[in-house]
């Protein structure tokens, strides 16, 4: 018998465009004999033929062995954040944009379910970030990081002055926009704009990233993610930055605050259909390898 006997759905907030998908996947799993639990909020469930029954997040957290986030990146890193310290595996149905994360498309959703609750699957761990606010001597946090942890200025016509130390170690003082501590995750999003590296999931590590630095010999950097990354900020007494983890959740900073940046406790437990390729994921998305066929002669 599958493991996944309870299922939660999750679709992205406010969108209309994922309630046909939703509701097919209720059908589509009720048939297969599983329960189900759709999340409160979610909308324009009335149409389907069996009562359905609400949870929130933080009850699918307990209650469910699989979560299917449908929507695009950002609804699973939502969602992830909320379910990751539970350990429940999340599957993602691509309605979004880009889809780097929810790899899923809609037309294929009732044959991969089929499949995995065959027992046919790969399940993925990926090393998530924790964040730490020092403001004097209060500390906040821990935040969660699927994707990055990233300090922005709040004046968009100043820079922002900040120093980086890793274990306790000085690496550099910065003049920049901000700065992007990436998992590997997040290195193909807000980082690989930034111009950061590419880092496979099964790496541990993380990617230290200027936004825009005033010194062009300012570049990001790839570090162990068995260390703590310390983030300085400097200036007057009209400093102001912004923290954000995701681009979702924010704190505010000023001059002689720090932040701190380190591997979680909890990882991201990601449920990928048996032909998953990272590579392929990164051809389809960056567009590897598209350039004109040409033949041996240039024409």
């Amino acid at each position: 018998m599958s493991e996944f006997r309870t299922i939660g759905l999750i679709g992205r907030r406010g969108d209309p465009r994922v309630v046909p998908t939703l509701l097919t996947l209720c059908n589509e799993i009720r048939a297969m004999g599983r329960g189900v639990l759709v999340e409160k909020d979610a909308s324009g469930l009335d149409a389907c033929p069996a009562p359905v029954i609400r949870a929130s997040r933080a009850e699918m957290a307990q209650r469910c062995d699989l979560v299917v986030a449908v929507g695009g990146d950002g609804t699973l890193l939502s969602a992830a954040r909320a379910l990751t310290p539970s350990g429940v595996p999340i599957l993602g149905v691509n309605q979004g944009r880009l889809g780097f994360m929810v790899d899923v498309a809609p037309d294929d959703m009732r044959e991969t379910l089929a499949a995995i609750f065959a027992g046919e699957y790969l399940r993925e761990e990926r090393l998530l970030l924790e964040a730490h606010l020092r403001r004097g001597e209060t500390v906040s946090g821990p935040f969660l990081a699927i994707n990055d942890v990233v300090i922005r200025n709040q004046a968009a016509i100043r820079m922002l002055e900040f120093e980086t130390w890793l274990d306790g170690e000085f690496i550099s003082q910065h003049r920049a926009d901000g700065f992007i501590v990436s998992s590997p995750t997040g290195s193909t999003a807000y980082a690989l704009s930034g111009g950061g590296p590419v880092l496979h999931p099964s790496l541990e590590a993380m990617a230290l990233v200027p936004i825009c630095p005033h010194t062009l010999s300012d570049r990001p950097i790839v570090v162990g993610a068995r260390q703590t990354v310390r983030i300085v900020l400097r200036g007057d007494a009209a400093t102001t930055a912004m923290c954000t983890c995701d681009g979702q959740s924010s704190e505010s900073l000023a001059a002689g605050h720090s932040l701190e940046v380190r591997r979680a406790g909890a990882r991201l437990s990601l449920i990928h259909p048996n032909n998953y390729s990272y590579f392929n994921i990164l051809r389809n998305k960056l567009h590897w390898g598209r350039g004109p066929q040409l033949s041996p002669d240039g024409n």
